[in-house]
């Protein structure tokens, strides 16, 4: 699973809507767990972009092979590409075979111009023919390269997030997401043992009720959290307090008064990334100055 700050930022996006477009709150907590279960589709939908890779390496090379005039390489092509022991795992991941059967849509084809666009910048890069050229095979190696392939090529892509944007609205805002589950699972892989399980965003049920709670919780306590976050405004009116801001404060505030379970440190730390997504430059400066005070008028610790 990943930490319990992909939640909160769920939340934040809930109550970010919420002040936009009110809703009831069944359908405002509905439409939060679907955006969680988003995620993971598009999760296994960039692991399926690099297993499509390979297949795409697999096709070009049995293309060659049924050349009529046939150069070298097309008679003993470098398959040190598809013989990459991560990538294999991947594809031979049951987890990501049994959901992608269950949505076909998740499936890429082979002639995508992305997939196929994306897969000419990579062989044409220093770095996959720096790799081609290594005799031997190396665990440690394959998966140091796919690692740096997946970031440079699907996660720094602007290209490729404009085309999941289009598909769903929402990957938009979860891409970074979904890209550090991709990240864990090619980091987590181990040489000796199969790949067996992906990463779920929602653990069980106590993530999902700390889901709901804070989510119920900061809706609940809006107004008297405006009035905590007013006291403590220095030389600033809290109508000029962006709205984003505001919801962050509140959310936070909320869980340190409901969930004293959690380090108070640990809350604002969590927050002060959460800022860094959704926020501007300096909110996360702010945010860092209002919780840190709140917590010492509250003493808590």
């Amino acid at each position: 699973m990943l930490g319990r700050r992909q939640i909160r930022e769920k939340v934040v996006q809930s109550v970010y809507s919420y002040y936009q477009n009110p809703v009831k709150f069944d359908v405002l907590e509905k439409n939060m767990f679907s955006g969680i279960e988003k995620i993971y589709y598009l999760y296994v939908y960039e692991l399926n972009f690099l297993v499509a890779l390979k297949e795409l390496a697999e096709n070009q090379i049995e293309i060659g092979k049924n050349k009529y005039l046939k150069t070298e390489a097309d008679i003993n092509p470098n398959q040190k590409f598809i013989n990459n022991q991560v990538l294999i795992k991947l594809e031979e991941n049951p987890e990501r075979l049994f959901f992608t059967g269950q949505h076909k849509q998740l499936k890429w084809d082979l002639h995508d111009d992305l997939l196929v666009k994306t897969f000419q910048k990579i062989t044409a890069g220093k770095r996959y023919q720096d790799f081609m050229k290594v005799d031997g095979y190396s665990f440690e190696e394959d998966q140091k390269f796919i690692g740096k392939l997946f970031l440079r090529y699907i996660a720094e892509n602007d290209d490729f997030h404009d085309y999941l944007g289009d598909k769903e609205l929402s990957w938009y805002d979860d891409i970074h997401i979904a890209n550090s589950m991709v990240q864990k699972t090619i980091g987590f892989l181990r040489e000796d043992e199969d790949s067996r399980t992906l990463i779920k965003m929602i653990k069980d049920d106590d993530d999902k009720t700390f889901a709901s709670k804070l989510l119920r919780d900061t809706l609940n306590s809006w107004e008297n959290n405006e009035k905590k976050l007013a006291e403590r405004l220095e030389n600033w009116d809290l109508e000029r307090v962006s709205l984003m801001d505001k919801v962050i404060l509140s959310i936070a505030i909320s869980e340190l008064d409901n969930f004293s379970f959690t380090p108070s440190r640990v809350i604002i730390n969590e927050y002060i990334e959460v800022a860094k997504v959704f926020a501007t430059d300096r909110s996360n400066i702010f945010i860092n100055g209002i919780l840190d005070k709140y917590c010492k008028d509250q003493n808590r610790i």
